[in-house]
């Protein structure tokens, strides 16, 4: 399971990222609502805990613009705001639960395992063209062809297929499949989008990764590069 954090306080932010990944649970963390917003319109986490009073931008007004997007993913949201006026502003932005500060740790593990066992119902897979990921598997395929991907392939091909049509550029591929703290460089991101292309080609995929320059990547239904 994928988790994005966007709370402002660091160290509350970090000390929940710590207790998830010891939980097994593959965990990123960022500082600010403008730079939360940019991670969870991806589309590619299972659930979203979101503080409230954050700068750039808040956590209602993230959570609206990523409903508005049409993104289901389960939004826990934490603040020290407890008024039931706020919890209503909170709910009716997007948010799935609301959990006021100060918590207890075993009270927001029970709200994250309600949450994912909410979601359990949904599809997990994402399609685009004749080509399917699976997300449990880390599978392609593309009718009867199937093919197994790498963590990192798995990885890039369900951001580009959460892109979609949008460039996706290398430098947000570095940062979200290796890390803003990673020595990996731009062709690290070359080799995998190459290895990425045969595997699509092998099980006779209609997509296309469509290299852009200065721009980055998208995800085309036929054609050519």
């Amino acid at each position: 399971m994928r988790v994005l954090i966007i709370e402002d306080e660091k160290l509350l932010a970090d000390t929940i990222k710590i207790m998830l990944e010891k939980k097994g649970f593959e965990v990123e963390a960022v500082y600010d609502g403008t730079t939360g917003e940019e991670y969870a319109e991806l589309g590619v986490y299972d659930l979203l805990i979101l503080d409230v009073m954050m700068p750039g931008m808040n956590g209602y007004q993230v959570a609206r613009e990523v409903r508005a997007r049409h993104i289901g993913t389960p939004i826990l949201m934490l603040t020290a705001k407890a008024d039931l006026e706020d919890r209503i502003i909170g709910l009716n932005a997007g948010a799935d639960y609301y959990l006021t500060k100060p918590f207890d740790n075993r009270e927001l593990m029970a709200c994250i395992n309600a949450l994912l066992r909410r979601q359990g119902a949904q599809v997990d897979e994402v399609a685009m063209g004749n080509t399917t990921l699976d997300l449990s598997s880390a599978t392609l395929s593309c009718g009867e062809k199937n093919i197994s991907l790498s963590a990192k392939e798995f990885n890039i091909m369900r951001l580009l297929l959460a892109s979609g049509r949008s460039n996706l550029s290398k430098e947000a591929i570095l940062a979200r499949v290796w890390g803003f703290d990673s020595d990996a460089v731009e062709n690290h991101v070359e080799v995998y989008i190459g290895f990425l292309r045969k595997k699509l080609k092998a099980i006779e995929s209609d997509l296309r990764i469509v290299s852009v320059r200065k721009l980055g990547y998208h995800l085309e239904v036929g054609g050519d590069d």
